[in-house]
């Protein structure tokens, strides 16, 4: 069972939270906008979660292999990391995480036979965003692009990309209801590149978090914050969507308390902390919908 456990840990399945949450956002909202598809969002849901999965067992390959991951960084410390502990041969990650790939893939052309070419574009984006992550040659996270990309998966492309798949077409609307998720999920990454500002100098990668500096990056970090807050509320007073949104400000006091804990000090959990307020933003944000949905 030991080996089981070991490759459940290394695709971080704590993480697919936020995938499920982006699927569901844009398949709530298409389900207000028409009739609804289970079958094709559970299909949806899965490639996206198979995607994300593969792009963590190659993140956490070419991280190892490129010496940013070991067993003094901060990440190894308070998460399982299966790969640095050498308990999975990296050869078999690597193996496995285009396996998953093309699971994924396959998927996303059976939606797209089934749905029209949009899903193909937007699955096509995905794949490379995760296949390039830290693989050569693009090696985009070291190059402080990693936030704009894990923003612009999480929330445009995932989001849309579920409503597509119910409505065949895509939603303005869906887009802007997008933009606070993303950016909460953006900031997870974010946490984690403060925490590691020194640990990553050293290795001569370039993050976002190494470019603004510590104090520039946390204002960036709490300004975000608080701009996504900021959007649900423009959403439920342009009409976007309805006053039930609003039941997502029950997860400020959280937001809040990392707020000032992030002032404080940078914890060593920073990004699974935030991960945390993410999960409960979301999970907000989906339950409004299904309100909507049902009550107008």
């Amino acid at each position: 069972m030991g080996i089981y456990r070991n490759w459940f840990l290394a695709s971080r399945p704590w993480s697919f939270t936020m995938t499920a949450i982006s699927v569901s956002v844009g398949s709530a909202l298409a389900a207000i906008d028409g009739p609804f598809d289970w079958p094709l969002a559970l299909l949806a849901l899965l490639s996206a979660i198979l995607l994300h999965a593969a792009t963590n067992l190659i993140n956490d390959y070419y991280d190892v292999v490129n010496g940013v991951d070991t067993v003094q960084a901060a990440t190894a410390q308070y998460r399982p990391h299966p790969l640095v502990e050498g308990l999975l041969p990296r050869e078999h990650v690597r193996l496995v995480a285009y396996g998953l790939f093309i699971l994924a893939a396959l998927i996303g052309i059976y939606l797209t036979l089934v749905c029209g070419v949009v899903v193909l574009i937007i699955g096509l984006v995905g794949l490379l965003a995760g296949l390039t992550y830290t693989a050569p040659p693009l090696k985009y996270k070291y190059v402080a692009l990693g936030e704009v990309s894990v923003f612009l998966m999480w929330g445009p492309l995932m989001v849309e990309g579920a409503y597509f798949v119910q409505r065949q077409s895509l939603s303005i609307s869906a887009f802007w209801v997008s933009l606070p998720f993303g950016v909460l999920v953006a900031l997870v990454l974010l946490a984690n590149n403060i925490r590691d500002i020194d640990h990553d100098h050293r290795r001569g990668i370039r993050t976002l978090a190494i470019l603004l500096g510590h104090r520039l990056g946390l204002n960036t970090y709490l300004s975000l914050m608080v701009l996504a807050y900021a959007g649900i509320l423009v959403l439920a007073l342009t009409g976007v969507l309805t006053m039930w949104v609003l039941i997502i400000f029950a997860s400020f006091p959280l937001a809040v308390k990392l707020l000032r804990q992030m002032k404080r000090a940078v914890p060593a959990n920073a990004d699974a902390l935030t991960a945390k307020l993410d999960t409960a933003f979301g999970l907000l944000l989906v339950v409004s919908l299904i309100i909507e949905g049902l009550v107008g």
